[in-house]
């Protein structure tokens, strides 16, 4: 099996991510439909699992739990300058309403509560198959999570992971190993996580912070629900990345596929990637 990736180097706009995305879901979805529909084998092969990894330019986004009921259809999520707002942003509606506005605001069907994206940061969305694959949505959870944690260690810094979702990293002056065995050191966040799927298509995935441009936007908001809690990145840990974001990037695919190939996330019965090629937006929106 083979696994695409598809990395954007430069600034995009958090809808034309997400254009990409739901074209590359959209695909995995009508090979399912017609695969149910067929009587026989099908003949077209599927496509193939695929990772985006970009960076947008300054966008706050709200997960599922964050979200009025569906039945509310006086509210609309679409729109850049908000009439509307969750609670979590509405103490923000300055900077998200300014002119020109300070970041925008888009609402996402991945779990999760309120956070952040925009420069300085790794954005990686796995658009995968999880049953062809052999994963559970909570290996597919615990894949992504230790998949952050490989990009970590290969730039010296140790992850930890908790019973709060997302990536941590302990303060400078204490051991990991410690902060995991009381919980009584305040981590830092490094990594947010959160996915959504359907038919066991998975889209979104990790927000990785290489720099500290994002920390004064971290610091606006409630990050996740999560009070009292601070972000960090690979910078704040002390670590120059000479080949930036697309090194990173870079990383977090191989790292992907390391983990993938072990097998505990599918148990040991999954199919393993024997090969990672690279594929441009024209190869999606063509």
């Amino acid at each position: 099996m083979r696994l695409a990736h598809l990395h954007i180097p430069n600034l995009i706009p958090f809808t034309h991510a997400s254009r990409l995305q739901q074209t590359l879901v959209s695909r995995l979805l009508t090979y399912k439909k017609l695969s149910d529909l067929s009587d026989s084998q099908p003949t077209l092969a599927p496509p193939d699992p695929t990772i985006l990894t970009f960076t947008p330019y300054p966008v706050y986004t709200t997960g599922r739990r964050d979200l009025p009921p569906p039945s509310d259809t006086s509210i609309s999520h679409t729109t850049t300058k908000p009439p509307w707002l969750p609670a979590p942003l509405e103490p923000i509606r300055p900077i998200l309403t300014a002119s020109p506005p300070l970041a925008e605001y888009h609402a996402t069907l991945r779990g999760g509560q309120t956070t952040y994206h925009g420069p300085g940061q790794l954005v990686a969305y796995t658009i995968l198959d999880l049953r062809r694959l052999r994963i559970g949505p909570r290996a597919h959870i615990r894949l992504l999570e230790e998949t952050v944690l490989d990009v970590l260690a290969s730039h010296g810094v140790q992850g930890i992971l908790s019973d709060d979702p997302g990536v941590w990293v302990a303060p400078s002056s204490t051991k990991a190993a410690n902060w995991i065995e009381n919980n009584a050191f305040a981590a830092r966040k490094i990594a947010a996580v959160g996915v959504h799927l359907r038919r066991f298509v998975s889209s979104y995935g990790v927000g990785l912070n290489i720099t500290e441009e994002p920390m004064w936007y971290f610091r606006q908001i409630v990050a996740c629900g999560l009070e009292g809690r601070d972000a960090t990145s690979l910078e704040g840990q002390g670590v120059q990345v000479k080949g930036g974001i697309e090194e990173v990037a870079k990383r977090f695919v191989q790292a992907f596929v390391g983990r993938l190939n072990e097998g505990t996330a599918s148990g040991g019965v999954g199919p393993k990637i024997d090969e990672i090629f690279e594929i441009e937006e024209k190869d999606v929106l063509s």
